[in-house]
């Protein structure tokens, strides 16, 4: 085969062409090096060949060669699995410093060692008791006052610490709801970057299928995907819809691949060029332990609007225990999604309350964080906001037990309660106080026994050896709990003031773990994403290398085509001068 007069100057101007585009790239690259979420482009090329449609995706030595360079396509430079790490250590980092943000809340309210809190109220208590127990200072008014003004110093300490506990709660319920605050909550976030990749889905592929390569629109959906990431565990698969996968079977009864095109023989001759759809899924797991998912975008099944989930809270701001997450999956239901999954924290105090949880993501620390038992979830590495506010509920009603029951017998048996609740409920650490029938008279601090003469000291020390005593259900002081009928009470074998200690020292130990953990996962992280940058980033050494490069490469095929030029020249104006 003789080749055309001027294909050669066909296959120098293909080269020509693709280098500029190369170069016109590489400025792009550079142009963009600071936008946040652009990926690297580069320019996919193949041989180009005319005596075969489908020679680009095939290898033979008869075919003829030297007809230039196809631009294919632009594409961007990504690895999925560096992708698929990096969002999976984005929901193991988001939960962990949801955790800590909690954690932090926590600290400013019940820190001991940072604090002159409560303990130190119970050692004010313990130092006029002291006083108190001389018999001069029994009946003295002036020390009683100081009593009432030492425990109103307590029970404010622990109102103030109840309230901000609750106070605590409802943060992290808007920072999951968001209703009624200035910032998105999780939920709105979720459901905006649901509806919104769902939509690009859509948009994408329409323009992928007129041949608009839409990178930008590629680089803002990889953006909101990441983010995704940061609230629930998700995975990303990329799919050709049911037209395009898969296999049929053709009327001569052959089985065929949808992927290829075929000729009246049954041959391929050539490859459909569809562009794949993107889903994503929700993975979380069950109260056996099992691990499930829920298609929560669906590629562009069911048009625009239709192919995204939709997450909703169940819960209240004013009772943010027990709070939880139903998520929805995508609109056009399939069997494996029709039923809602509703994500929630769960109980170890009811081993049957069956729950599912993710394992990960900001979702599941607010969720965490809330359940409505001290206990908390079984999949929890801290305790939960109950679990405090239950410890101090615990310490007020057993403090006020304790000082009642001894007032008590230091009247003779008589009710004397120094210590109430405010509604007239049960105490908890959010309603005691001193009992106002104190203030007004109606009540004074214990100066006889039911076994002692009048005028004895016993009930400051009865008080005095209460507050060193360590209550774990058995101990009795001088069988006053016994004689007047009062059930013992139990800190688990701890004083007042070491009750607080422990409960101070669980805060410490969970923040310190968790913020080891978090240093750990945002050093993971940090060391994936420059492992992402440096396929998907621009590098400047790099793109100016291949500038060098694009740039000798276009001159080299212009030097080509003076080259053909030349031999033209000879062809056309010296061949057959011989013997003229």
């Amino acid at each position: 085969m003789l080749r055309a007069t001027f294909a050669g100057f066909s296959t120098a101007l293909s080269a020509l062409q693709a280098n500029q585009k190369r170069l016109d790239i590489t400025g792009q690259n550079l142009a963009n090096m600071n936008t946040v979420g652009y990926t690297r482009q580069q320019l996919e090329t193949s041989s180009l060949n005319y005596t075969n449609p489908v020679s680009k995706y095939m290898s033979n030595p008869t075919f003829n060669v030297g007809f230039g360079t196809q631009m294919n396509c632009v594409s961007q430079i990504r690895d999925p699995y560096l992708d698929a790490q990096y969002r999976m250590q984005m929901t193991k980092s988001s939960y962990t410093d949801g955790v800590q943000t909690a954690l932090d809340s926590l600290s400013r309210i019940l820190d001991e060692s940072s604090i002159s809190g409560i303990q130190k109220a119970f050692d004010n208590i313990q130092s006029v008791l002291s006083n108190i127990q001389d018999l001069a200072n029994a009946n003295d008014a002036v020390f009683e006052s100081e009593l009432r003004s030492r425990m109103q110093a307590l029970t404010n300490l622990l109102n103030d610490s109840a309230n901000k506990i609750t106070e605590a709660k409802q943060d992290e319920f808007d920072r999951l709801k968001g209703e009624g605050t200035s910032e998105q909550g999780a939920v709105e976030k979720v459901n905006d970057l649901l509806r919104n990749i769902g939509d690009l889905n859509v948009q994408i592929k329409r323009n992928q299928i007129v041949g608009q390569p839409s990178l930008e629109l590629l680089d803002e959906r990889n953006r909101m995907i990441d983010e995704l990431s940061s609230y629930i565990p998700i995975e990303v698969t990329y799919y050709k819809d049911d037209d395009h996968s898969g296999t049929y079977t053709a009327p001569d009864g052959s089985i065929r691949d949808k992927m290829y095109e075929y000729d009246q023989n049954g041959k391929v001759i050539g490859k459909k060029e569809w562009p794949d759809d993107l889903r994503i899924t929700m993975s979380y797991k069950d109260q056996d332990g099992n691990t499930n998912s829920l298609i929560l975008v669906n590629g562009t099944e069911g048009g625009q609007g239709k192919n995204y989930a939709e997450a909703t809270v169940n819960g209240t701001r004013e009772n943010p225990e027990g709070t939880s997450m139903t998520f929805s999956g995508w609109a056009a239901y399939n069997a494996a999604n029709k039923t809602p999954v509703t994500i929630s924290s769960g109980d170890n105090a009811n081993p049957t309350n069956a729950h599912n949880y993710l394992e990960g993501g900001s979702i599941q620390s607010s969720i965490d964080m809330l359940a409505a038992t001290k206990d908390g979830p079984a999949h929890k590495s801290v305790e939960c906001y109950q679990y405090y506010t239950e410890k101090l509920n615990m310490l007020a009603n057993t403090f006020a037990t304790v000082i009642n029951t001894i007032n008590k017998d230091g009247n003779g048996g008589q009710q004397a309660d120094l210590l109430s609740s405010r509604d007239g409920s049960a105490i908890t650490a959010a309603n005691i106080t001193v009992n106002t029938d104190w203030y007004s008279g109606t009540v004074h601090f214990g100066n006889t026994s039911l076994t002692k003469p009048a005028g004895s000291t016993d009930t400051a020390l009865n008080m005095l050896e209460a507050m060193k005593t360590r209550f774990d259900g058995n101990r009795d002081i001088q069988g006053i709990f016994a004689n007047l009928g009062v059930a013992l009470p139990d800190l688990g074998d701890k004083t007042f003031s070491d009750y607080m200690t422990n409960v101070s020292t669980v805060l410490a130990n969970d923040s310190l773990a968790n913020q080891t953990a978090l240093k750990t996962n945002v050093t993971v992280l940090n060391g994936l994403q420059d492992s992402r940058d440096s396929v998907s980033g621009v590098s400047l050494d790099e793109e100016a290398s291949n500038m060098m490069t694009y740039l000798s490469a276009y001159n080299a095929a212009s030097r080509l085509m003076t080259a053909l030029d030349e031999a033209l020249n000879t062809l056309i104006n010296n061949t057959g001068l011989v013997g003229r």
